[in-house]
């Protein structure tokens, strides 16, 4: 799969496609076997209109924790009403979750880097890969700018663990150009991007930020930087 995603690079010049190009490439190529996964921040809201637009009939999922915010659930709804579709709701295993909470107790993310991790992959990760063994290829929202874990991500890589194309259409983008965009199209959106919040997670995860923080300082902000990731989009060359 890695010859094939460069022999992409070098024949289509993808990084260097608009975003709606690189969404619309992706959804030609892989007809009903592409989804894109969202968890309703402004990036994904974007990647919803542009998909939309391109093929209403696109599948989009999204992962519910259980443990999201009630904004979030919100603007689910606002989103299908909105564009008239429905959305894919993925939830974790009911027993993985009772043994988890029931071993570590229900905030168990608070006590260490390894309990975060293991409820991220119980609620989180488990649940895509489900969803994943039915694709081939699958889009997000992830940009460079986000964090340090993020700054060499392209529009188009390989997910080697699961033999799976992940496509980022907004990896160059800034957050202005994400913003710019919303308002220009008039998209729904979360509104706790407008009392501080701009990555939103899981609700005891997430915080509102300052000013001079950067944009994932809210994400699990009782850990370093560089360990932010809950495992959805560990980094595989």
């Amino acid at each position: 799969m890695q010859t094939a995603i460069e022999d992409i690079h070098t024949d289509l010049n993808i990084d260097n496609r608009t975003a709606k190009d690189t969404l619309r490439w992706a959804l030609t190529t892989f007809g009903n076997k592409i989804g894109i996964a969202s968890s309703f921040g402004a990036e994904d809201v974007v990647l919803i209109d542009m998909a939309v637009k391109i093929n209403p009939a696109i599948n989009i999922f999204t992962l519910d924790t259980g443990r999201l915010h009630r904004e979030t659930y919100e603007l689910i709804e606002e989103i299908q009403e909105r564009y008239n579709i429905n959305i894919e709701v993925r939830f974790p295993d009911n027993n993985r979750v009772k043994e988890m909470v029931e071993t570590h107790g229900v905030n168990l993310f608070y006590q260490n880097s390894d309990m975060r991790k293991l409820c991220c992959r119980v609620r989180k990760i488990e649940p895509l890969l489900e969803k994943l063994k039915d694709l081939d290829a699958w889009v997000c929202g992830l940009r460079q700018e986000q964090s340090v874990t993020r700054t060499d991500i392209h529009k188009i890589e390989t997910d080697q663990l699961n033999n799976i194309i992940k496509i980022n259409p907004l990896a160059d983008w800034t957050d202005q150009d994400v913003w710019t965009y919303i308002r220009k199209h008039n998209v729904p959106f979360n509104k706790l991007h407008e009392r501080g919040y701009p990555s939103i997670g899981c609700e005891p995860c997430t915080r509102a930020i300052s000013t001079c923080e950067e944009i994932r300082a809210g994400r699990w902000w009782w850990e370093e930087p560089e360990k932010k990731e809950c495992g959805l989009h560990g980094r595989r060359n």
